[in-house]
């Protein structure tokens, strides 16, 4: 499917096509004719496509292969714990790790993508060393529910916790439409057998597709939920948070506005390269729309730089011009929080928004909750910005009572170094000391992006009345 975009600078053509497991994409621009091969359908496959498109026609340079894109040392020493894949069936490293503390050590659940077998369980009795011991869902045991197989299904944000005499662990899965479901599975002990519920806990909520600027044909979008965390208090009470996941639905309305009215790109974007990278990315979202939903964000994903490198003028833009309110509102997502049933089947009352991204830092997100009682009161450690960039960080916010209302720390607690990109979506478990340590993955430099390898690194952890300070750790 050819689209065509014109802008002051450029008039882009482009002719997208499957090839093998790839694609091949040619472009026209300014006179010139190129013809590019994506070998597979990975991000990082595309970003090399977007370097090449970059050289030739000017775009915006991914973050990946930025040069000039340098970060600050870090402040103090992030204690490394799991720097490379300890099992051959553990294919993406350790990102969104949660780390549970029971009477006979550490147990770590992480993030599988769509590895054959979801959600490894390490085991560690020191924080030094760590032993894979099972998945909470080995290849064929995978809920019915759930989407399942490579380039198809997604396993995300598992955690473990202890719910009276037994186990659980919620987690984020696909599902046949390819909306992302919140899921619940329980087990006698931390590596299984695992039983899940039979059913998603948490579905989205339908999206109103023509708020978003797609015609009356286009069928309702289903809404995602995304980061399920498990907060059970002290006497009893259990809490489940969650992320609604509407960022993933706002660049392809973006690109598609600016399809139609290309005189917009000047007024959202400051420089010629996030320009071309703006009609690039309108001239191409009619075949993105019918991609699978990973190879859409790959797509998409110079737009979304690019949007959080003008984001307050994105912004101002789209308000000033009373331009499709539905994109400004999917640019925020909210963390809600509800009680759950003491037997993890249901729901119980109303869910409440706890947080939302309202500061610069964010972004066009907040998401990977996870509350902690400390000193009395309760913490909410998040992470905000875009996961696959540099930009993505952890926040911290603290309240009397699990529902908030929650105060944020101003900036963020930990941001991308030189030594490590892109810290996020946190834990918090005692250390060997028994003092509280926060559990997070992050990127080797130079690295990033969906299925890329995420290292899991830890730092110590002091609470004060109203903030929470990083401590080195021996």
């Amino acid at each position: 499917m050819a689209g065509t975009v014109m802008t002051q600078t450029l008039h882009f053509v482009v002719d997208p096509r499957p090839d093998g497991d790839g694609f091949i994409i040619d472009v026209k621009a300014a006179g010139q004719c190129r013809s590019y091969a994506v070998p597979t359908a990975t991000q990082q496959d595309f970003s090399s496509f977007f370097l090449e498109l970059s050289n030739d026609f000017g775009t915006r340079v991914p973050h990946v292969f930025a040069d000039a894109l340098q970060h600050p040392a870090a402040s103090m020493h992030w204690r490394p714990l799991l720097t490379e894949n300890v099992h051959p069936q553990i294919l993406v490293g350790y990102g969104d790790p949660a780390v549970l503390k029971t009477n006979d050590g550490w147990w770590l659940v992480a993030t599988s993508n769509d590895a054959p077998d979801a959600f490894p369980i390490l085991h560690s009795s020191d924080l030094e060393h760590w032993e894979p011991r099972s998945f909470v869902f080995p290849c064929g045991q995978e809920p019915a529910w759930a989407a399942r197989g490579r380039n198809i299904a997604d396993y995300w944000a598992p955690e473990m916790g202890k719910a009276g005499g037994e186990y659980w662990t919620v987690f984020t899965a696909r599902q046949a439409d390819k909306a992302l479901a919140i899921g619940l599975a329980r087990a006698p002990s931390p590596t299984g057998p695992w039983t899940d519920n039979g059913a998603p806990l948490i579905t989205g909520k339908p999206v109103d597709t023509t708020r978003l600027g797609y015609d009356a044909s286009h069928p309702p979008m289903s809404g995602g939920v995304i980061d399920s965390h498990l907060f059970i208090d002290r006497d009893g009470g259990k809490y489940l948070f969650w992320k609604d996941d509407t960022n993933s639905i706002w660049p392809r309305p973006l690109a598609m506005l600016l399809r139609g009215q290309p005189d917009l790109v000047g007024k959202l974007f400051a420089s010629e390269a996030d320009r071309r990278t703006a009609a690039f990315a309108a001239a191409i979202v009619p075949w993105a729309n019918l991609q699978r939903p990973m190879v859409r964000f790959f797509l998409m994903h110079p737009l979304i730089e690019a949007a959080l490198a003008n984001w307050g003028q994105v912004r101002e833009a789209l308000v000033e011009f009373g331009l499709a309110p539905a994109i400004l509102e999917a640019m925020t997502t909210p963390i809600r929080a509800q009680r759950i049933a003491d037997d993890g089947r249901s729901l119980l009352g109303e869910d409440a928004i706890v947080l939302a991204n309202d500061l610069d830092w964010e972004g066009h997100l907040i998401e990977g909750p996870f509350v902690t009682r400390q000193e009395g009161r309760y913490w909410l450690f998040y992470a905000g910005n875009d996961f696959s960039t540099p930009s993505y960080g952890i926040g911290a916010a603290v309240a009397d009572h699990p529902l908030g209302p929650y105060t944020k720390q101003g900036e963020p607690l930990l941001r991308s170094t030189g030594e490590w990109l892109a810290p996020g979506h946190a834990s918090v478990a005692p250390g060997v000391d028994g003092r509280p340590q926060l559990f997070f993955h992050a990127f080797h430099p130079g690295t990033g992006g969906y299925n890329a390898f995420r290292a899991l690194l830890t730092v110590g952890l002091r609470f004060g009345p109203t903030l929470v300070e990083l401590v080195e750790i021996a």
